[in-house]
């Protein structure tokens, strides 16, 4: 779902608190945004999992990082975030760091003759949808990488950033059921 989807009851007194990122944000309330995920869809969601940012970085280290084909070239800087983005295109291999970086892209700096931001090309999935589909993208890698048999060995460690870094509504039993689906 588009970071930008609205998710209020007047269209014409819509602001930037009830878009769906805001949503979960404003009262980090996994409820309400399921909620509003499943008006949004017609879907019947039941479960949600919460993986915070430090997740993220820390198995991506924790696996040796992940062989990632980036898109396009990303560079974007917001000194309010302390966020610097400074990728070229093509496969690498992304730590933490990178690979944050790289789910967190939606444009570049303004061009600074032209003033314009280039973003994903039309192409690819432009905006908000090209950074959706390079989302998806990393993650398949990332389960790819995570689930080979050289991994077995940090299982520990794997299992201790999810403990300190994920909350859900899924118990354990139905989370076991998941992991072939996972594999494949």
């Amino acid at each position: 779902i588009p970071r930008d989807t609205y998710t209020g009851k007047t269209p014409a007194k819509a602001t930037a608190y009830e878009k769906i990122n805001a949503l979960y944000s404003r009262k980090h309330r996994p409820d309400e945004t399921l909620e509003a995920v499943n008006e949004i869809t017609g879907l019947d969601i039941k479960y949600y999992v919460i993986v915070k940012t430090e997740a993220l970085i820390q198995l991506v280290d924790a696996i040796g990082g992940v062989e990632f084909n980036v898109p396009i070239d990303m560079k974007y800087d917001d000194p309010t975030q302390d966020l610097h983005i400074d990728l070229k295109a093509g496969t690498q291999k992304l730590d933490g760091e990178k690979a944050e970086q790289v789910l967190r892209f939606r444009h570049s700096n303004p061009d600074k003759i032209t003033g314009q931001m280039s973003t994903y090309p039309s192409e690819y999935g432009n905006d908000d949808f090209g950074r959706m589909r390079t989302q998806r993208d990393f993650i398949s890698a990332l389960l790819k990488q995570t689930l080979k048999p050289g991994n077995i060995f940090k299982l520990g460690e794997i299992l201790e950033i999810a403990h300190k870094n994920v909350e859900t509504n899924l118990e354990l039993s139905y989370i076991k059921d998941y992991i072939p689906y996972a594999v494949e």
